[in-house]
């Protein structure tokens, strides 16, 4: 009998024993799936968004020659019949100068003088021995128009002040003179009238694919 309870006994204990030394299995947990979290719908992250959501500055599209040149390209006029179509072009040699084809004075050359699309053009004689005055060449790419005047100087303060018309000089004449009376008379003389040019881009649009 006594046999019977330690065999029973020693049963029991490592029953215990093996009991007690089995792992506990583990849970691995649920991997989190999109239809479980959202960026957008998680309260934390919009509020930390929202504070800089009217701060985000978009990438700039890379700088072109176009770009940093805006007075390049080719123009049209209805007022300038004699220069019905203009073209302005970079220099090859030199990105401070451009060229101006179309005048009726010839091919011009302008020199940058305030950036980006204020030029001043020099007195020169071109290719074709025609003289050419001074002159001012200004770009307006909000409204995409060009605009030239030769004739006047340019003038590094006001450029645009070129395009003004110019006020009427005052010249003295002599009437009559003898030993002891002299009459002055004065009149009024034009400026000489500078040529001016007024054309509009022509604007080439690529069709999105």
């Amino acid at each position: 009998m006594k046999r019977t309870i330690s065999i029973m006994a020693g049963i029991l204990l490592s029953y215990t024993i093996a009991v007690a030394q089995t792992p506990e299995p583990t849970t691995t947990p649920a991997p989190v799936t999109q239809s479980q979290w959202d960026a957008k719908k998680n309260l934390t992250v919009d509020s930390i968004a929202s504070k800089y959501k009217d701060k985000i500055v978009a990438v700039p599209s890379p700088l072109t020659t176009d770009r940093i040149f805006p007075v390049l390209g080719n123009y049209e006029t209805t007022t300038n019949p004699e220069a019905p179509s203009v073209s302005v072009t970079l220099d090859a040699a030199n990105k401070g100068i451009v060229w101006i084809e179309g005048l009726p004075q010839g091919r011009v050359k302008a020199l940058l003088a305030k950036s980006p699309s204020t030029y001043k053009i020099p007195a020169q004689k071109t290719a074709d021995e025609k003289e050419v005055a001074e002159g001012t060449l200004i770009y307006d790419k909000d409204v995409n128009v060009l605009s030239i005047v030769i004739g006047r100087k340019y003038d590094a303060v006001n450029p645009s002040s070129a395009f003004a018309p110019a006020p009427a000089k005052e010249e003295v004449v002599v009437v009559k003179k003898d030993k002891n009376k002299t009459k002055i008379k004065t009149k009024k003389v034009d400026a000489p009238k500078p040529w001016v040019y007024t054309g509009t881009k022509v604007v080439v649009t690529t069709a999105a694919n």
